[in-house]
């Protein structure tokens, strides 16, 4: 075959070729729709209060009984443990948190394991939320192509666990850093 014999491309039909040979998956027919003013202020008050929360947790003293950092807040005493002598779902949350904003990761998991997950999306969110507030890309829209059932469950499962283990720790007298 010579080169008269093979078709001259003319650039706009060479330009159509190539994107034949790219899958679909790899081409974008519209660029992502920006966030409106409202969603990226709501994305900057959601990081300000879980950088809030860290904050306070990092002025606080973490309690080393492994519970009863909140009432450095001024917050009563739980109800539930002073009635059951158990821990409630939440005891040892705010000591969780406390000492995942001081940097005592192994602490703070070994503390109330929930409490740990729960500082650590916190932490993720002050992150994402400033940076859908200042770009106004919506990157947590990549949530909803994941459905509930395959994360819902097993926080909720991961929740039970975290209490159960905080009742060991109490029972056995092992409660505390």
């Amino acid at each position: 075959m010579t080169n008269s014999d093979q078709p001259t491309l003319l650039p706009k039909q060479a330009y159509s070729a190539d994107l034949e040979t790219v899958p679909v998956i790899y081409t974008r027919f519209l660029p992502p729709v920006p966030m409106s003013w409202i969603e990226r202020a709501m994305a900057a008050i959601v990081a300000m209060g879980c950088l809030g929360v860290l904050c306070i947790a990092a002025w606080l003293q973490p309690n080393q009984v492994g519970f009863g950092t909140h009432r450095q807040l001024g917050l009563a005493a739980c109800a539930f443990k002073i009635r059951t002598g158990l821990p409630c779902p939440s005891c040892g949350y705010t000591t969780a948190f406390t000492y995942f904003a001081h940097g005592n990761f192994i602490a703070s998991f070994y503390t109330q394991p929930m409490g740990a997950l729960l500082a650590l999306v916190s932490a993720v969110a002050v992150w994402i939320g400033f940076y859908i507030a200042f770009t106004g890309r919506p990157v947590h829209r990549l949530f909803g192509l994941l459905s509930s059932r395959y994360y819902l469950m097993p926080i909720l499962f991961f929740a039970l666990v975290s209490w159960g283990w905080k009742i060991f720790l109490t029972r056995t007298g092992h409660d505390g850093w």
